[in-house]
């Protein structure tokens, strides 16, 4: 093994200030080759396999590979540059085949058959049955009972398919990047909040240029979008934004929008599913497109008829104030915010100073601290990527390790944009020693500014609520194998965790904890909480018939055959049709930008976030009834869903939790869609 190189020695946290940008690609390589002589000493055992022998040893093979991988995945999505993506296309193609090398090895998959055929007379733990089956399903379901020319057309396929994505992922942030509206006359900043044109003067400054600069990231977009006066500006903003990947040039991703549908397609028929979709589903809480499809139409059927009322009136509302005939989708956040401001007497501008994003941190930490008992201690022992990131070492209370947690809360260019959370290590128990997990979340959030420090939009604020949410289903993880701990659990089960916390930001007894104003330390009003959790069903219509368009245009290219596609725009106008409210804009093109479903992990899986809000909605009724912060629904929260990963069925724990299968009422109840 290298021993110059920081990534093959061992290591307890991942030791950033070591690691140089040429040692990935040798780490991953000799990561991989050692991983594959773990497999080869499994699969050509000569004893009888057992449990212990094949499957925990599979289980627990390749963690220096895992180590590497989540180091170096990390910073292609935190902290990437061009030297970083370029190794990103070299060793994904190695990845994907190493992976096919496990699923397709015939020795080793007869072993773990031997076991999986044993199973009822084996003495397992529940977690101990449901990673066997996983094990088994990792092989049947991806190839390995195919004939011998099936299985090389497949590591061709999934060749490819790593490749395109990673390829989709670079060109959109490579068009983020590229794009900038530069201003010079300042009576075209009219309506921008000062803090906003201060930060937008500082990147236009840090950019050697005049006036003031904005930018596709989220935290220049949406202010801009939401204030901004002039029309054109925005019309510009919202085209630049909409048309990512979608200009016919070396960044277009059209060409890799129909591949990736298309060879996802042939895989899954090969493997002897219907669609794409029939494959993803059958491991989900949903199990087939048509129960998805049903849902997201049940769901549309109660929205649209709000939506489209709620439109109407903002239509109404634009016409009265500014004459405008025809409401554009560069419209919608400008009349919106308006007309918000009219109905609550509230914007952010009002909320922002109340949400210094070090207040908004220590809100997160006391809410989980009551709810779970954890604390929080900010360390400066532990290595970082950037400057920006903070670590912490989260302990319970009687001051036991639980985990260890970074945090990067800001923009800058060699960071995707959105918000994640992620994992440099996961927790599990190996030879009686329990390992606790190392959790990041990844926002990007507005910088502090030479006069102001970094205040949050109330929507930022829920954004860290729902990304802290996840970590806690990592830091609270107790499992004994890592593929089923923390938030290894199934992809439309997943989002509960994230959106039940953001339950808090609306609660008074929450908000008297951490708002508090900047400058005076004055708690925030209760007539400012009050007007929150008012205007928190303000256009909810059309917020759900957004989300529900998205897991249908997911669907419309997951759950058919796309060979006959060759028009990325005009299939998505088709997909789109039943959820249409503003008109469609023709330079614009969502799918070549939806990263989600085309790089990340959601492909056949968008409607998880609708799913999640039922199992969330139901689940913060509870909490409800016994008190926002009371220890009995917590602690059956943690025992019962947190802590227990992916170590059974998600209905079966979820029941455990509640009592009871989740209600849909409850969230069209708390939307407002229906009466309470």
């Amino acid at each position: 093994m290298s021993t110059n190189n920081p990534l093959l020695q061992d290591f307890k946290f991942a030791p950033f200030s070591k690691i140089e940008t040429e040692h990935f690609k040798p780490a991953i390589t000799e990561a991989i080759q050692l991983a594959k002589s773990e497999i080869e000493n499994i699969a050509s055992a000569e004893t009888e396999p057992t449990f212990e022998n094949t499957i925990e040893e599979l289980e627990f093979s390749g963690e220096k590979l895992d180590r590497v991988n989540s180091i170096f995945f990390n910073l292609n999505s935190a902290e990437t540059n061009a030297e970083i993506q370029k190794i990103a296309q070299e060793v994904s193609p190695l990845l994907s085949e190493f992976r096919n090398d496990i699923i397709l090895n015939e020795a080793l998959f007869k072993r773990v058959k031997a076991v999986y055929d044993q199973k009822d007379q084996l003495d397992l733990t529940t977690e101990q049955k449901t990673l066997l089956d996983k094990k088994y399903k990792a092989f049947s379901r991806n190839g390995a009972n195919l004939p011998k020319e099936k299985q090389e057309e497949l590591r061709e396929i999934d060749k490819q398919l790593s490749a395109l994505s990673l390829n989709f992922g670079e060109n959109v942030l490579a068009e983020t990047n590229k794009f900038e509206l530069q201003i010079t006359n300042e009576e075209d900043l009219d309506g921008l909040p000062e803090s906003f044109k201060e930060e937008a003067k500082g990147v236009a400054e840090s950019r050697d240029k005049e006036g003031w600069i904005f930018t596709l990231d989220y935290p220049s977009y949406i202010p801009f979008m939401k204030y901004a006066k002039n029309r054109e500006l925005r019309k510009k903003m919202a085209i630049a934004f909409g048309a990512k990947g979608f200009h016919g040039d070396e960044l277009d991703n059209q060409e890799n929008v129909l591949k990736i549908a298309k060879l996802r397609y042939q895989r899954a028929q090969l493997l002897g599913f219907d669609t794409h979709a029939h494959f993803v589903l059958q491991e989900r809480m949903a199990e087939t497109p048509e129960k998805v499809d049903s849902f997201l139409n049940e769901l549309l059927e109660k929205a649209k008829p709000a939506a489209e009322k709620e439109f109407a009136a903002l239509e109404k509302f634009a016409k009265e104030l500014d004459n405008i005939d025809r409401l554009e989708k560069w419209d919608s956040a400008y009349y919106s915010e308006k007309l918000k401001q009219k109905l609550f007497n509230l914007d952010d501008e009002k909320l922002k100073p109340y949400f210094k994003l070090e207040n908004v941190i220590d809100g997160v930490f006391t809410v989980a601290g009551k709810l779970y008992g954890l604390q929080f201690n900010e360390t400066s022992e532990v290595e970082k990527y950037h400057p920006d990131v903070k670590t912490y070492n989260v302990t319970d209370e009687n001051g036991k390790d639980v985990a260890l947690f970074y945090a990067d809360f800001h923009p800058r260019p060699g960071k995707r944009g959105g918000a994640w959370m992620t994992e440099y290590k996961s927790q599990y128990i190996k030879n009686e020693k329990e390992e606790r997990p190392h959790v990041s979340i990844v926002c990007n959030f507005t910088k502090p500014t030479k006069s102001e420090p970094s205040l949050l939009t109330f929507n930022e604020v829920t954004t860290l609520f729902h990304e802290f949410g996840h970590a806690l289903h990592g830091m609270l993880a107790n499992t004994v194998y890592p593929s089923l701990s923390g938030p290894n659990v199934y992809w439309d089960f997943v989002e509960l965790p994230s959106q039940v916390l953001e339950n808090w930001c609306y609660e008074k007894e929450a908000l008297q904890l951490f708002a508090k104003h900047y400058k005076t330390g004055e708690a925030i009003p209760m007539e400012l909480v009050e007007k929150i959790k008012e205007s928190s069903n303000f256009q909810e219509g059309m917020q759900t018939v957004r989300q529900l368009s998205f897991g249908m245009l997911d669907l419309s290219w997951h759950a058919i055959d796309p060979t006959d596609i060759n028009d990325v725009k005009a299939h998505e106008n088709k997909a789109f049709e039943p959820t249409k409210l503003y008109p469609d804009v023709p330079e614009n093109c969502m799918s070549t930008a939806f990263s989600h479903i085309f790089q990340g992990g959601y492909s056949a899986g968008y409607y998880s976030y609708k799913w999640a809000e039922v199992l969330d909605a139901d689940a913060f009724e509870y909490f409800s009834e016994k008190g926002i912060f009371s220890k009995e629904v917590a602690d059956k929260f943690k025992n019962n869903i947190l802590s227990m990963g992916g170590t059974e069925h998600p209905m079966t724990l979820y029941k455990r939790f509640r009592g009871k299968e989740p209600q849909p009422e409850a969230l069209l109840k708390r939307a407002g869609l229906i009466e309470k």
